[in-house]
């Protein structure tokens, strides 16, 4: 009998070239696994036909998408994680989940190897691949992209393979661009962006309206918390899948969560990405707004601190990584009494904070207040606050050092 290999198949340009070039090449068995996580009813029609079409032996589907909101996205937001200040990482967190679900599949059938579809110049070959040496390391992996045999040298070459084995491709010269959606968001890359001066066409926007199409009266919505995680729109209660959906549509209608960025890739390489993520850019915006009035100050502080190195370890796909476990148990911890309600104000393409609330709330009035306070606070305190503090630039100046 053959062996087998677990391909990560989407139904996309490469994996479609790819199981078929898996089958001739290897004479392998090949077991096409796609993860629904979100990416629509159109990505997913026909794909168990074309996969077989294209010589998959067995196909497995799974949906994984509340497993991906719950446990992968709402712990970004958690944590506010963002890479370079920009990316909230929607691809980079969707890596991790199917490669663990790849694993289970290739040990349920028995396989060999397992495959992917990334390039050698990307970061989705380190992010399934570092998951696969971290759950499975017993498993060979097949990385065609970087396989001297492999004979595509670009998408055009793809295409051409495609057309020439009669594998139906969604992709096409007039919609050049590549394209990766999930429940969290949809990137745009390659193809006519690759050229970092030239606007992103219009036509290509998939979930979200241009702000100058959005409405033009406001939406108010209200988000609810609990230590951290999003469970309620406008005070209706729904599971992770379903949340994350809901902020995507009201997102999309007000032309939320639109990125045009370059980003330092892991490799070493500059790219730029072009992405759509409205329901995340809400849950971000809400988090923060609901941790102003619920967190500690210096705890706030140092989750902060770690933010571009926890972006970082997710971006270069080291999820299954103990200084990763590390740090999402810190970051749940300190999401402890985050609870509470954010009211937003969404227009044309903004996305802004007009409220909050928390029944478990550090914020105070009385001590707040620039009115009279009936001596709550004594100012004169910060007399000797102030002194302590100046101390050492006392010193300073005194030794010299703070003269001009």
């Amino acid at each position: 009998m053959a062996e087998r290999v677990v391909l990560a198949y989407s139904g996309g340009l490469d994996t479609s070239v790819i199981l078929k070039w898996l089958v001739e090449t290897y004479g392998l068995e090949v077991i096409a696994f796609c993860a629904d996580i979100g990416q629509g009813a159109e990505e997913l029609e026909g794909l168990e036909e074309k996969a077989r079409f294209s010589g998959a032996k067995e196909v497995v589907i799974r949906d994984l998408k509340e497993e991906f909101a719950r446990d992968y996205v709402f712990q970004l937001v958690k944590a506010n994680a963002v890479y370079e200040g920009t990316y909230l990482l929607g691809t980079s967190i969707a890596r991790p989940l199917i490669a663990k679900a790849q694993v289970e599949v290739a040990r349920e059938y028995g396989a060999t190897y397992v495959a992917h579809g990334a390039t050698g110049k990307g970061n989705d070959q380190v992010r399934f691949e570092l998951t696969y040496r971290a759950l499975a390391p017993e498993l060979k992996v097949i990385a065609p992209w970087r396989d001297p045999q492999w004979p595509i040298r670009g998408r055009s070459d793809a295409m051409e393979y495609a057309r020439q084995h009669g594998i139906p491709i969604r992709h096409t010269p007039e919609r050049p661009w590549s394209t990766d959606r999930n429940l969290l968001h949809i990137s745009y890359e390659s193809g006519i962006l690759e050229d970092p001066w030239q606007e992103p066409p219009e036509e290509m926007f998939t979930l979200t309206v241009s702000p100058e199409k959005a409405p033009d009266e406001p939406t108010y919505i209200e988000v609810e918390f609990e230590k951290g995680v999003p469970v309620a729109v406008d005070g209706e209660r729904l599971s992770p899948a379903t949340l994350l959906q809901r902020l995507n549509e009201i997102g999309g209608r007000n032309g939320i969560g639109r990125v045009d960025m370059v980003e330092n890739r892991f490799v070493g390489i500059k790219s730029r990405g072009v992405y759509e993520t409205p329901g995340g850019t809400i849950l971000h915006i809400a988090h923060r707004a609901v941790e102003s009035i619920t967190m500690d100050r210096d705890l706030m502080h140092l989750r902060d601190a770690l933010i571009p190195y926890y972006a970082e370890r997710v971006y270069y796909g080291f999820w299954f990584a103990p200084e990763t476990r590390a740090l999402n148990a810190f970051i749940d911890a300190s999401q402890e009494n985050v609870t509470g309600t954010a009211r937003l104000k969404l227009y044309k393409g903004n996305c802004m904070v007009v409220g909050r609330k928390s029944p478990v709330s550090l914020y105070d009035a009385r001590l707040a207040t620039m009115e009279a306070d009936a001596g709550v606070f004594d100012q004169t305190l910060a007399t000797g606050f102030i002194h302590l503090n100046a101390l050492r630039l006392i010193a300073q100046y005194r030794r010299g050092q703070g003269r001009d």
